[in-house]
């Protein structure tokens, strides 16, 4: 193709540079047989043919939509040139990804196993890829190979910029992770989600002390009887001892792998409704499948919810254990006990998991625009930054309903006078404690992020090797 192009598109004393704007033009030129200045899908369809390159179905059509910003059903220049660039950098990523001994060549046979899954096709045995004949591949044939054909599963961004599975702040509402086809036609997307659940299992009990004294203040805390964090920490200390700090831990941990199971399965469902057969997730398809997803999870475990939050609040000896609390609960309660809250909870989704995913990955393409030269790899600092960035973003956005929730599940404890609705008890937060009053226990969550964000990325990357999957 390279050879095509070069004849077709560029004179005798010119050479193919794709860096060079002046080549992208001549080529946008060609491909403008109208001369109307924009390519549809038809001119991309024939000109791209004519070069004498197969495309596969839907090809052209996948390619006018992602560089078509305006949405007028065709690429001007400008689109066309920045959809050619942005792809051809995402392209050198996977093709340094696949050079193991960085001498620019990739050995043909090796490259038709590998590459069908690391690009999402586009490769077949009979594939004139090799120009030249010498069964190695180089720079310039896989990117004239691939140039205008949308592989959009790339897996060196989507294998190192995990972060919901990896980072556990102690909050399940995150969109879920996106797994390679590699991944999960080799079985290692369920050995990454185990290590994400032993990180999480780590992270959320060596954050509970802070944890518990969130919720301490998030319930207890008012004008009339402040709670701080030291006094919030004495308090526990002299009703409980140590040991009560931990307090709630236990179903706070046991809830994690039945509710990272059930959001990844009910998230890859999802998807599968919302995206066109073959096409590319979107972003907001993306964020619609992963709210119902976290929706999904959060009805199934709630209950546990609930029971953390009063195993959390409880003094001692007054629960022997979770499955006591559940019966209490039962007894004196009934059913509808155990979804109390539950409405501030799953609007709550809406805005965290929103936000965390708009700003991560705002702070990931500016990273890989920026800084992604060889590799996709952003380091730990980067990861980490990022990841702790965004959840900070997610629950200044969602804390207020999460005080809510917090304050409904607890309304058992809590003196008559102080039980209502959810519009019921903002009202009352607002008219006796202002709009900061829906911020108390704000404090204590803020910290335990990094150390929480911390343990789980550690944690997390001893289990991958535990498991024999660490890269």
């Amino acid at each position: 193709m390279y050879h095509v192009i070069k004849g077709l598109v560029l004179t005798e004393s010119q050479c193919w540079d794709p860096d060079s704007e002046r080549s992208y033009q001549d080529l946008f030129d060609k491909l403008d047989t109208n001369k109307d200045g924009k390519v549809d899908v038809a001119e991309l369809r024939a000109g791209i043919t004519a070069m004498g390159m197969s495309f596969r179905r839907g090809a052209a059509q996948k390619i006018v939509s992602s560089g078509d910003e305006n949405k007028d059903g065709g690429l001007d220049f400008n689109e066309f040139n920045n959809y050619l660039k942005e792809h051809e950098k995402k392209l050198r990523l996977t093709f340094k990804s696949l050079d193991k001994n960085n001498d620019g060549r990739l050995p043909y046979h090796i490259l038709l196993h590998k590459a069908q899954v690391i690009l999402g096709g586009g490769i077949t045995g009979d594939t004139n890829m090799d120009i030249d004949g010498t069964m190695m591949v180089d720079w310039n044939e896989w990117r004239d190979h691939f140039l205008f054909n949308p592989a959009h599963n790339l897996n060196e961004i989507i294998r190192y910029w995990k972060h919901s599975s990896v980072l556990d702040i102690g909050e399940s509402i995150a969109i879920p992770d996106e797994f390679t086809e590699e991944e999960k036609t080799s079985g290692g997307w369920w050995k990454q989600l185990a290590a994400g659940a032993m990180a999480g299992a780590v992270s959320r009990t060596g954050t509970a002390p802070l944890d518990r004294v969130k919720v301490f203040m998030q319930v207890h805390s008012s004008k009339s009887n402040r709670v701080t964090l030291l006094g919030g920490f004495k308090q526990m200390i002299k009703e409980g001892g140590v040991a009560s700090l931990w307090r709630g831990n236990g179903v706070n941990v046991l809830k994690i792998a039945p509710e990272t199971a059930i959001k990844f399965m009910a998230y890859e469902q999802y998807k599968k409704l919302l995206t066109p057969e073959g096409g590319k997730v979107q972003t907001h398809q993306r964020f619609m499948a992963g709210s119902l997803a976290g929706a999904t999870a959060q009805s199934s475990i709630y209950p546990m919810e609930v029971m953390k939050t009063r195993l959390t609040l409880g003094k001692t000896g007054q629960y022997n254990g979770m499955f006591d609390c559940a019966k209490k609960i039962l007894r004196k309660e009934g059913i509808k006990a155990f979804y109390k809250g539950y409405t501030p909870n799953m609007i709550g989704i809406i805005p965290y998991a929103g936000i965390d995913l708009a700003v991560y990955e705002s702070l990931k393409n500016a990273w890989l625009s920026r800084y992604a030269k060889d590799t996709a790899n952003p380091g730990i600092l980067v990861l980490l930054g990022c990841g702790t960035i965004s959840s900070t973003c997610g629950q200044l956005a969602s804390y207020p309903l999460a005080l809510l929730r917090t304050r409904m599940q607890a309304q058992a404890t809590l003196e008559a006078s102080d039980k209502s609705t959810m519009t019921g008890l903002m009202k009352g937060i607002m008219a006796n404690e202002g709009f900061f009053g829906l911020y108390r226990g704000i404090l204590p969550n803020f910290m335990k992020v990094i150390p929480a964000v911390s343990l789980s990325y550690v944690v997390y990357e001893y289990m991958k090797t535990g498991l024999g999957i660490s890269k």
